[in-house]
């Protein structure tokens, strides 16, 4: 018998997944990337969640109307597997839907599609999907290609948020006219350095300009004045 016991809601379209009461691991991680499932096909979605459900927490829905549904509340997937031939909406229709609207625009979608059914790699490509996935699956191939773009979105999220932090100092930054310390949000003052590379990432190589060399060591700033320049 298997872990998970799958019921469709036939209002909404939303698969469930139920654990047992004796099984602790079943029960979804916070740490795992979510990853949602549209696919009309229960059958299709049973073999997907035995294959992704140990690193991923699924989100399976069976029709694109319930998948922009879903997708209209938070917390959204990393990635959509989509499957393309749907009764209703097809995925090419929902594709379209999920990168029109800014909320989920960023979001990775990868189709699903039959060997045996014609995919339009250009218009899939085009508009917007990243990868696709064939049927029958493929264990090796379904894993690492969602792996691969879940790796990628997330890489892609921490780079625009280190942005969205530098960014921040383009604006209002208080800072002491004595000692040359910055406040920070919550109050601290803290040292140039440490301000900024907390908040870009920048390391910093420490030398003395040309002006505080002659302040604080005049007398080699003269002796380096006075030697003979060197012929070119």
């Amino acid at each position: 018998m298997t872990l998970y016991e799958q019921y469709i809601d036939k209002v909404s379209g939303t698969i469930s997944i139920n654990c047992r009461e004796d099984e602790n691991d079943c029960v979804p991680s916070v740490q795992k990337p979510r990853v949602m499932i549209v696919e009309d096909q229960p059958e299709n979605i049973s073999i997907l969640v035995e294959l992704l459900k140990e690193d991923y927490q699924l989100m399976p829905v069976t029709s694109g109307e319930a998948a922009l549904k879903r997708l209209a509340k938070k917390p959204l997937p990393e990635l959509v597997l989509l499957d393309i031939v749907m009764p209703g909406m097809d995925g090419y229709d929902v594709c379209t839907q999920i990168k029109s609207t800014p909320e989920t625009a960023n979001i990775p979608v990868i189709f699903i599609t039959a060997v045996s059914e014609a995919m339009d790699d250009a218009n899939a490509f085009k508009i917007g999907a990243v990868d696709y996935i064939t049927k029958p699956f493929n264990p090796l191939t379904v894993k690492a290609r969602v792996n691969t773009h879940v790796k990628l979105s997330r890489t892609m999220n921490d780079l625009k948020n280190a942005l969205n932090e530098i960014k921040t100092l383009n604006g209002l930054i208080p800072i002491c006219a004595a000692c040359k310390k910055i406040r920070d949000d919550k109050g601290y003052w803290e040292e140039v350095e440490t301000y900024i590379s907390d908040r870009s990432g920048a390391i910093f190589s420490h030398g003395i300009c040309p002006d505080c060399r002659s302040e604080l060591y005049p007398k080699y700033n003269k002796s380096t004045e006075q030697r003979p320049k060197q012929a070119p």
